[in-house]
């Protein structure tokens, strides 16, 4: 009997041994990479929550109004942008989401698009100084089915003098007549937000961007739609597409949809120009 209690406390105690071992293999890391790695998940976290500190306490002491728009920020930017725009206001960054504060005497502008967009609207900005107020959407607005969906929050509290907008590179898979429904159900919702409503074409998309054939057609085709859409109800067209394409080689960035910062300053500066003749009456 005492023999088998012995063999038994035995096996209990390898076991227990195993299953120590197998939770320090979770937990523990088995070579130099792994440790490198956790090390750096570590740093990284621990310089979010730093950052996520200061941005706090910038915020608690804007105005109300700016409080407002940093949490409208909060809930759009999402998991990509939001941390960039965080570590941007502690550094006191300038971005394309800065608050706008309305000199009353200008118009009130707003740019709607996606990344690209983004990139420009800083140096529209620049062009437009004295000229207009400029605000940009808070979020890197994506494709028509999302337009749809957030355009509400966008849009803000309206009023506005002119919509510049723009959707079609992450509408580059969208089926031609899904994607031409929900433009102009867009379009119908600017048209009653804005005074002046203009659209931008969508620029090039390297055809083998992520290794995908035939992308550069389907902005053409997507284009095309938008052009004719337009057309049909009365909105300005500025065709970014036609603009940037000769300029491609010096200010797109290889395989990529976006461009360096020479060419979001040629973008900018273009939309710009067409939203000042807009808004003369040109």
């Amino acid at each position: 009997m005492m023999t088998r209690r012995l063999l038994f406390l035995f096996l209990v105690s390898v076991s227990l041994c195993d299953l120590v071992a197998q939770d320090s293999k979770k937990t523990e890391p088995t070579n130099a990479k792994e440790a490198a790695a956790k090390e750096a998940a570590a740093k990284k976290a621990e310089a979010d929550r730093v950052v996520n500190e200061k941005y706090a306490a910038m915020v608690a002491k804007v105005p109300a109004d700016e409080q407002a728009w940093e949490r409208v920020l909060q809930g759009n930017l999402g998991s990509f942008y939001l941390p960039i725009h965080k570590r941007q206001k502690v550094k006191s960054q300038s971005n394309a989401w800065d608050f706008v504060r309305d000199d009353p005497k200008l118009p009130r502008v707003l740019l709607i698009g996606d990344s690209v967009s983004r990139g420009y609207t800083q140096a529209v900005r620049t062009a437009l100084a004295g000229k207009a107020n400029v605000h940009r959407a808070p979020a890197n607005c994506g494709p028509t089915a999302t337009g749809v969906k957030k355009l509400d929050v966008w849009l803000g509290q309206g009023d506005w003098d002119l919509i510049h907008f723009n959707f079609g590179i992450h509408d580059r898979k969208t089926p031609l007549k899904e994607y031409e429904a929900r433009l102009a159900e867009i379009v119908k919702r600017l048209k009653a937000a804005g005074d002046k409503v203009v659209w931008a074409s969508s620029t090039p998309i390297p055809d083998d961007w992520k290794s995908q054939a035939n992308l550069g057609k389907s902005m053409v085709e997507r284009n095309a739609v938008a052009a004719k859409l337009m057309k049909e109800q009365g909105v300005t067209m500025n065709d970014l597409f036609a603009f940037i394409s000769p300029q491609l080689k010096e200010t797109q960035n290889p395989r990529d949809v976006h461009f360096n910062s020479e060419g979001y300053n040629r973008l900018g500066g273009q939309v710009a120009r067409t939203i000042e003749r807009a808004l003369n009456g040109e």
